[in-house]
């Protein structure tokens, strides 16, 4: 091979030698705006690309390496997915179920990329679950080095005695050892009926459920309000929604990424 001429291969299209895309262009696609708006996030000294602060237009970015932030927010430049699904009780946190059961992947059909569920919700547990396709994320949101708290509504049976938020808090005892609430309040209360919020950042399995069902007040209904700092808010049961940049920004910052 060594005596082969190098053969110059054509350019495609003139400043192809010029590595990267422009940064406007970026975080245009990223969500950020058409891209005059972008160019004014520029010249407003928000944006900076690995620690600095853009100074001019027209900066080239490479998405796979570089890491891009508007206002202290990291931005997901390449094509990240990431969706919070509100799930209805009887569906299995699972992306496919061999028994043919209802399952998370019934609510995002005909997506091209895989999608991770981050962390699972029981059966019988409606809310919040996150879809992406970013696995590093969905790994970090999960692991207990990180502990992102998760808020909780229960619905369960008075009367309640007036140390149960201590006693959560202090930890309740399970096989598998202590599990401690973050916090815990009534939110109303009819007759014996109570509905009740308990925050933790535990992950493990019915782990809400076992807590007070070990207290005395075996759990009638749940759903999960929030993860992280993403609520719930009024999304409708079995509805999909894509978060915005500002909340995935945010669940990035959460878990240092």
């Amino acid at each position: 091979y060594a005596n082969k001429p190098d053969i110059k291969l054509p350019k495609t299209h003139p400043g192809a030698e010029q590595e990267g895309e422009r940064l406007q262009k970026v975080l245009a696609r990223a969500g950020m705006g058409s891209r005059r708006a972008c160019e004014e996030l520029i010249e407003q000294a928000r944006v900076e690309v690995n620690g600095e602060i853009v100074v001019e237009q027209g900066m080239r970015v490479d998405v796979h390496k570089d890491e891009i932030k508007v206002d202290g927010l990291t931005v997901a430049a390449q094509s990240y997915l990431f969706f919070a699904l509100n799930k209805p009780a009887g569906v299995v946190s699972s992306m496919e179920d061999p028994d043919g059961r209802q399952c998370l992947g019934d609510y995002v059909t005909n997506r091209e990329t895989r999608l991770f569920h981050v962390g699972r919700l029981d059966t019988e547990t409606e809310g919040i679950i996150m879809l992406t396709n970013h696995g590093e994320l969905a790994h970090r949101l999960t692991h207990p080095k990180y502990g992102v708290k998760k808020t909780y509504l229960a619905a369960i049976q008075g009367p309640l005695p007036r140390d149960l938020g201590k006693r959560l808090k202090d930890g309740i005892q399970l096989e598998d050892g202590y599990a401690r609430a973050d916090h815990f309040r009534v939110v109303e209360n009819t007759g014996k009926n109570y509905l009740v919020e308990v925050t933790l950042h535990e992950g493990r399995k019915h782990i809400v459920r076992r807590m007070l069902a070990e207290a005395g007040f075996p759990v009638e209904r749940l759903v999960r309000t929030s993860f992280g700092p993403i609520p719930l808010g009024d999304q409708k049961s079995g509805w999909l929604r894509r978060l915005t940049n500002t909340e995935v920004g945010m669940l990035m910052r959460e878990v240092g990424l």
